[in-house]
């Protein structure tokens, strides 16, 4: 098993390449297990997929820091592979919650994170320009090795507030303040990925499946997009095949569904095949 610091440096490697690379979210030991079977290079958790795991919503009031950093930690312990975490807020306003995430986050041995800028409160979901700015510089601080790789991401998209010019104007100054990638979930098309790309010199990490926009995966290559993620989009999918399970053998009688489910061989193989060796 890869050491700490190997994670480390490897998943800053990625980052640091010329190809694009996905890293697609987990949300639990069994499905990293399977991702990294499949060949993917890295994970990155999922609140939105432990929330609907646990029977809540998504969002920092829902879930606390110790439901994440116990999900994160059943990740990381079930791959070789370099893990980044979805931490939320941070689970606090204060510069010094966000901080205090930061350092349980390593001592997990994840290789980044992700700390978006939502508050979580319906009337203001969006931290005013400056506390933003200085909850990423407390992360930057807290970071105990030089190459775990933060993630500082603006909600403006995905909050009801669809301002591209104040987006940028937030990741270029997460940017200066000292984050290794930069995020805006929801950009509704190519060109504002590219304008975001113009403004920024630090990887760029974009989610698909969270919206109706439809760029592949080789645009985003071809634009220079450095990372991409599927947030709960994943979970989404499993969810929505649990359901039309459900609803045929209760409303039809019938399970066809089963005719294209996974085997359980295959998968007693996925976890059984135990990338840890142990």
């Amino acid at each position: 098993m890869p050491s700490h610091h190997e994670k480390l440096t490897s998943f800053r490697q990625l980052h640091a390449g010329n190809r694009l690379f996905i890293a697609p979210n987990p949300w639990d030991a069994g499905t990293a297990r399977i991702l990294e079977q499949l060949g993917y290079p890295a994970l990155a958790t999922t609140s939105a997929g432990l929330a609907f795991a646990l029977g809540v919503q998504d969002s920092s009031a829902c879930l606390s820091r110790q439901q994440v950093i116990d999900n994160a930690r059943d990740i990381v312990e079930a791959t070789n592979l370099p893990v980044s975490a979805d931490l939320e807020n941070g689970f606090g306003d204060e510069p010094e919650a966000v901080a205090q995430t930061l350092r349980e986050a390593f001592e997990i041995g994840l290789c980044g994170c992700t700390i978006e800028d939502a508050s979580g409160d319906s009337k203001k979901p969006i931290y005013g320009f400056e506390l933003a700015v200085e909850r990423i510089q407390a992360a930057v601080e807290a970071k105990f090795h030089p190459e775990f790789m933060l993630t500082a991401r603006c909600e403006n998209f995905i909050t009801g507030r669809p301002d591209l010019e104040d987006t940028i104007r937030r990741l270029k100054a997460f940017e200066e303040a000292g984050a290794d990638v930069l995020y805006a979930p929801g950009l509704p098309d190519l060109e504002s990925v590219k304008q975001l790309l113009d403004e920024v010199s630090k990887p760029v990490n974009v989610v698909v499946g969270l919206t109706k926009a439809t760029y592949s995966v080789q645009e985003l290559s071809d634009i220079g997009v450095k990372r991409i993620s599927v947030g709960g989009s994943f979970a989404r999918a499993a969810l929505g095949e649990f359901i039309r399970a459900a609803e045929e053998l209760k409303s039809l009688g019938s399970y066809d569904y089963a005719k294209t489910a996974i085997s359980s061989d295959d998968a007693m193989a996925f976890m059984s095949s135990n990338p840890l060796g142990d």
